[in-house]
């Protein structure tokens, strides 16, 4: 199986934080030779994902492991269920149990979270959004679990998508100023974040391509999409949960972006158990 170059360089250092210089007891209690089979379940309903991440652990620390992933990574599980099995080194399981089952767990907490608030919004034509507020150094498997529960990714870096926000208008001098300036420096779409329906006109008389409607009443939201649709793609962002979701969903607007779907998502509880 190829495995991202992120990936692997995600769970290189998830093994040198937790391994240290040696895994002391399990050196001490097996055999170095010694192999073994295990199986890797889900303990609860969810959404699986980092089924991938898992297997480059434990290949990490034996390379002729065998991984047999028995479910597919965004698929939806209902009860206890074995997600996959590993055979190889005993030593190599035990020691990489941790860090497989802290990427499964907390991935498959995303996705399931994000399926949830997929799932709120069905019919609507609203597409659920993640955003930046990711844990540092897992980015890109963070928002691979938003994609596996069937929500979309918002920007990566900073370097493959605009979104002038209010600090930046403060420094720009207006949104006028702000969009014309990147309209000199880049060809990429430029969003802007109204906080108010007078910032949502000057937005779109400044030609901005997408508006962040934040924190916005449902009747703001209602009256910001009469004023912009079919002029700007709309993005609805702040105070945003599975109760209200749908509520916002049902305005109009084209994308809601979630920040809890990665810096609140509860992670799934996961096992190893050898066989």
């Amino acid at each position: 199986m190829a495995v991202a170059v992120d990936t692997l360089r995600v769970v290189y250092a998830a093994l040198a934080e937790d391994v240290g210089a040696g895994d002391v007891t399990t050196e001490a209690t097996v055999d170095p030779d010694a192999s073994g089979e295990a199986e890797l379940l889900l303990k609860e309903p969810g959404v699986v994902c980092g089924l991938d991440a898992a297997e480059a652990v434990f290949r990490a620390l034996d390379e002729d492991i065998r991984f047999d992933a028995l479910v597919d990574e965004g698929a939806a599980v209902e009860g206890v269920t074995v997600v996959a099995r590993v055979a190889g080194l005993q030593r190599a399981i035990l020691t990489g149990e941790r860090t497989a089952l802290n990427f499964l767990g907390r991935l498959s907490g995303i996705a399931t979270l994000t399926r949830r608030y997929v799932e709120a919004v069905d019919g609507t034509g609203a597409a659920i959004l993640d955003t930046r507020k990711t844990t540092p150094g897992l980015r890109v498997l963070e928002k691979h679990a938003v994609a596996c529960g069937g929500g979309r990714n918002h920007r990566l870096t900073l370097d493959d998508g605009v979104l002038v926000k209010d600090n930046h208008l403060r420094a720009a001098g207006s949104i006028h100023a702000a969009v014309e300036r990147l309209r000199d420096v880049t060809p990429l779409p430029i969003e802007v974040e109204c906080d108010t329906l007078d910032q949502v006109s000057q937005a779109l008389d400044a030609r901005a391509d997408a508006l962040l409607l934040d924190n916005m009443s449902l009747d703001m939201l209602v009256a910001a999409v009469s004023l912009a649709k079919g002029r700007a793609r709309l993005e609805a962002s702040g105070g945003i949960t599975l109760d209200n979701v749908r509520a916002v969903a049902e305005t109009g607007v084209d994308e809601i972006s979630i920040g809890a779907l990665t810096h609140s998502a509860p992670s799934l509880d996961v096992s190893l158990e050898l066989t």
